[in-house]
C-alpha cells in the first residue's frame, strides 16, 4: 500500500468508533486496494490503447511508403528495360548492316583471294623444277615480228 493509502486509512481509523474500527480499517484497505487496482488497470489499458493506435498509424504509413517505393521501383525498372530494348534494337540493326556490307564486299571484291585460293607449300617449285641454262631459248629461237601470221583474205 502506498504512503497516501496509509494516510487515508489512518484518517478513517481516527474518525471511527472503537468497536468497529478493525472492520472499517480492513474495509478501507480493501476499498483503497480495489480503487488503486482499478486506477492502475485503467492507466495501463489507456497506455496499451494509445500504443496500439500509434502502432496502427505507423503500420499504415509504412504500407503507404512501401507501396509508393514499389511503384517508383517499378517505373525505374520499366525505364531501364525500355532503354535496353532500344539499345538491343540498335545493335541488331548495326549487326544487320555490318553483315550486309560484308556480303556486298565479298561479292564486289573478286580480286581478293580467300584462304582457299591461296597456294600451299606443296605448290612451290623445287630446284629440280627450275630450267637449266641449256634449256633457255637463244635469240635465234625467239620469234620476230616477221613470223607473226597475218590475216589474208
Amino acid at each position: 500500500m502506498s504512503h497516501v493509502g496509509k494516510k487515508i486509512v489512518k484518517k478513517v481509523a481516527e474518525h471511527t468508533p472503537e468497536p468497529v474500527k478493525e472492520k472499517v480499517m480492513d474495509k478501507a484497505k480493501e476499498k483503497f486496494a480495489d480503487d488503486m487496482r482499478d486506477h492502475v488497470q485503467d492507466g495501463v489499458q489507456s497506455k496499451v490503447n494509445e500504443a496500439s493506435e500509434k502502432l496502427e498509424k505507423t503500420k499504415e504509413e509504412n504500407a503507404e511508403n512501401v507501396h509508393s517505393k514499389a511503384e517508383d521501383a517499378k517505373e525505374k525498372v520499366q525505364d531501364v528495360l525500355l532503354s535496353v530494348r532500344e539499345k538491343l534494337g540498335n545493335a541488331k540493326e548495326a549487326g544487320e548492316e555490318f553483315q550486309e556490307k560484308m556480303s556486298d564486299s565479298d561479292q564486289k571484291k573478286t580480286k581478293v583471294k580467300g584462304v582457299g585460293s591461296l597456294k600451299g607449300v606443296s605448290d612451290i617449285k623445287s630446284s629440280l623444277d627450275i630450267k637449266s641454262s641449256t634449256e633457255i631459248k637463244s635469240s635465234e629461237n625467239i620469234k620476230s615480228s616477221k613470223d607473226i601470221k597475218r590475216i589474208t583474205s
